[in-house]
């Protein structure tokens, strides 16, 4: 990286899980340049994948870190590494809003809120996808939970105070703001982060919805994460049709 690196107050650790990302992966790395230029930090956590995208992405991080697979592991990984006062968890299929980690330092500046997330925009081109993308949003709003697609940052304290990513296959994201929501409502901010409906329209968009529905409920009445992570790959099985 080039140029004059700005000492910035409030510094925000962009935290990325990857696995087997490829072009994917670049492109938002690349993007997310102008963050480093601000004193920000970014970070990959790479769940072991084979594919050779990390090797020439190691010079557009400030770390490049090996952990154990899994979301959860991964994001906690990064977060004990991460150096920041912010900490900013993004899925690498991700493409955030202009000037988001600004929209962030500023969203926790006031105090009122320890935590957030983005609005979303799905993708893909489907009429469907725009339910699903308001529905998301809409209920994320009433209920105080956010999902990983949304983008979620937290300042470094509550994080820890919250215990971290519960280290689950499946509904990480749920368990954290749930542990968040006992220390602050969520800033819930309507700047749209794009994220890739490549799985709703890969499987199906109308059976993709029916089976998050299922899971959610599921993990609502208290079926355990790894039973549900397993109902998901057998759904998600490309032998089973879309």
């Amino acid at each position: 990286m080039t140029g004059t690196v700005a000492t910035n107050p409030v510094r925000v650790s962009i935290v990325i899980p990857c696995l087997n990302e490829g072009l994917i992966l670049e492109s938002l790395v690349e993007s997310l340049q102008y963050c480093r230029l601000e004193g920000h930090e970014l970070l990959l956590v790479d769940g072991g994948g084979r594919d050779g995208a990390l090797d020439k992405l190691a010079t557009l991080v400030d770390h490049l870190l090996v952990s154990e697979p899994g979301r959860a592991r991964q994001m906690n990984a990064g977060a004990a590494r991460a150096g920041g006062d912010i900490l900013w968890f993004l899925h690498s299929d991700s493409s955030p809003p202009d000037h988001a980690v600004d929209t962030i330092v500023s969203s926790l500046a006031s105090g009122r809120y320890r935590w957030g997330r983005f609005d979303i925009t799905m993708s893909g081109r489907h009429r469907m996808l725009r339910l699903v993308e308001s529905m998301m949003n809409r209920r994320s709003r009433l209920t105080g939970i956010a999902t990983g697609d949304q983008g979620i940052f937290v300042e470094r304290e509550a994080f820890v105070a919250a215990g971290g990513f519960p280290e689950i296959p499946l509904m990480e994201d749920i368990a954290l703001s749930r542990s968040l929501k006992r220390i602050s409502a969520p800033c819930c901010l309507s700047q749209r982060l794009v994220t890739s409906s490549r799985r709703w329209e890969t499987q199906g968009v109308y059976r993709t919805i029916l089976l998050m529905w299922r899971l959610r409920l599921a993990y609502a009445m208290g079926v355990d994460p790894e039973t549900l992570e397993r109902r998901y790959r057998q759904c998600s099985s490309p032998t089973q049709g879309s």
